[in-house]
């Protein structure tokens, strides 16, 4: 008897790519596109929500972007506005119903929101919402946001949506598309990456303003770079032109130091910063700080890497592809009905003997969650013939979740939590193990001054968390922590608020 069972890797997923569209007579088609660009950033559902200047049209599905958004679907999306949104969900709550963006018709107007992130408050405004009579139809934190604009006294939506920005806490980089404007905002620390890009006006269509996930998106549709979306900054773009609305006070910048590590594709620039250059440089120091004498460098595909090729070349051992991924596995396979020794790593990866074969071999990696994917890697390798097998980590030991936007293992889980790396070497049959030091990769990711967030290297949050009762799951986060944002933020009255007009 065979049975079809989910494919589940251990690694850290990240939890959406959003990808937003302005002045294109096919904003539909560009954002299937940047989606596309932006599908590692999540796999279980998408969706794209276009406006012809007076609806607001959607379709949100159950897939990967290319299943969901095929020409039939993509004719149904009219309009020059688009937002979209791919999504990677947690265990428990892979549902249509979270699938994003959101689409409401409230007091303020048909609005579409999608968002990268977790707020960290969710389940506390949930209670307090439900109690005053809101009704939640998901079960995704993302939906907190909706209700908050609802209820703001603000007269217009921008208002309103610094109303309800500046009363949850944690990350969020948002957009929200209206009949005609489109809005991207960014949380006052800049945990999550957002992007503004432009597409030259041609002799047929004007001017089109992009904003994404990662500049990878803007690559593909041979879109221009413009800047950062900036750390509580509100950019609204409208046919009157980009307005940039500072909705909250300043705090420090905490960027996510794991987009450098793993999350984001290395053709791209997160945080003013080449992510291709900061693996590299993680491969370098590692390299420097964990040397030892081997035959060949080999990466574990793909996002080993960068790091792979930087060791190598700061050691001077020569690089090889010796493992070969499969990248065609869907969701679920077909488990045989004898037990096959490594089978679900088998079916990803494949050594390749002749390189292995007698060979010291260094496996570089990015991190490690539970091992138990890397110790059946480095088994796969020793019965591929090597005679060594000496494990790199570019990233420190991972002790703690976060909370932020990434789904992680329990703190419980993580095998760095609870074990030294001498203990974890015993447990991955290696015969060594080094990982990079924090203050290196600080070093690597341009870190001078601590603007990056390594809570999931220290156990030190930029907040305090706080003990919540919730119910399963959230849009972006699993709920079950939360934290209290102790920096003493401003009321709304005082909440300093300014308007720049460019041109």
């Amino acid at each position: 008897m065979t049975e079809k069972i989910a494919y589940a890797d251990d690694h850290f997923h990240d939890e959406c790519g959003v990808f937003g569209v302005f002045g294109h007579a096919e904003a539909a088609n560009l954002a299937y596109l940047g989606l596309y660009a932006l599908q590692h950033r999540g796999q279980e559902s998408a969706g794209i929500v276009s406006s012809d200047g007076g609806e607001l049209h959607a379709h949100r599905a159950m897939g990967e972007v290319e299943e969901i958004f095929i020409p039939s679907v993509l004719a149904q999306l009219p309009g020059d506005l688009a937002i979209g949104h791919t999504r990677y969900s947690t265990a428990g709550d892979k549902a249509l119903l979270n699938a994003q963006p959101i689409m409401v018709d409230c007091n303020k107007g048909k609005i579409a929101l999608g968002h990268n992130g977790n707020l960290t408050n969710a389940a506390e405004w949930r209670r307090k919402l439900e109690h005053r009579g809101s009704i939640f139809q998901t079960n995704s934190d993302t939906e907190v946001i909706v209700h908050l604009i609802a209820r703001s006294q603000a007269r217009n939506l921008s208002g309103a949506l610094g109303d309800a920005l500046n009363q949850v806490e944690g990350a969020y980089s948002l957009l929200v598309l209206t009949p005609d404007e489109l809005y991207a905002v960014r949380d006052p620390r800049g945990f999550r990456p957002l992007v503004l890009g432009r597409l030259a006006a041609t002799e047929t269509a004007g001017e089109t303003w992009l904003v994404a996930s990662e500049t990878c998106a803007f690559d593909l549709l041979n879109a221009q770079y413009v800047r950062e979306i900036e750390p509580g900054e509100m950019v609204r773009i409208s046919k009157s032109g980009i307005e940039s609305i500072h909705f909250a006070p300043e705090k420090p910048r905490q960027h996510c130091i794991f987009e450098h590590v793993y999350f984001a594709r290395p053709d791209s620039t997160v945080f003013g910063k080449s992510v291709n250059a900061s693996r590299e440089a993680l491969g370098r120091v590692l390299a420097r700080e964990h040397p030892v004498e081997a035959d060949i460098v080999v990466p574990v595909p793909d996002s080993g890497v960068p790091a792979a090729v930087g060791y190598a070349l700061e050691s001077g051992i020569p690089f090889h592809l010796g493992l070969i991924r499969n990248h065609y596995i869907g969701r679920t396979f077909i488990e045989p009905s004898q037990a096959i020794r490594n089978f679900g790593v088998k079916l990803k990866l494949n050594p390749v003997r002749g390189l292995i074969e007698g060979k010291r071999v260094i496996l570089v990696d990015d991190s490690i969650v539970r091992g138990t994917t890397s110790r059946k890697i480095v088994r796969m390798v020793r019965e591929a013939g090597a005679k060594e097998v000496h494990v790199r980590i570019s990233c420190p030991p991972t002790i703690s979740p976060c909370y932020y936007g990434v789904d992680t293992p329990t703190k419980e889980e993580l095998i760095a939590s609870s074990n030294t790396p001498e203990e974890i070497c015993r447990y991955l049959g290696a015969d060594s193990l080094g990982y990079v030091s924090l203050p290196a990769l600080r070093q690597a990711v341009g870190d001078a001054d601590g603007a990056f967030c390594t809570a999931c290297y220290t156990g030190v949050y930029p907040t305090d968390l706080v003990q919540l009762e919730v119910r399963e799951g959230s849009g972006n986060g699993t709920l079950g922590i939360g934290m209290r944002d102790t920096s003493g933020g401003l009321p709304q009255t005082e909440r300093p608020v300014t308007v720049e007009r460019e041109v």
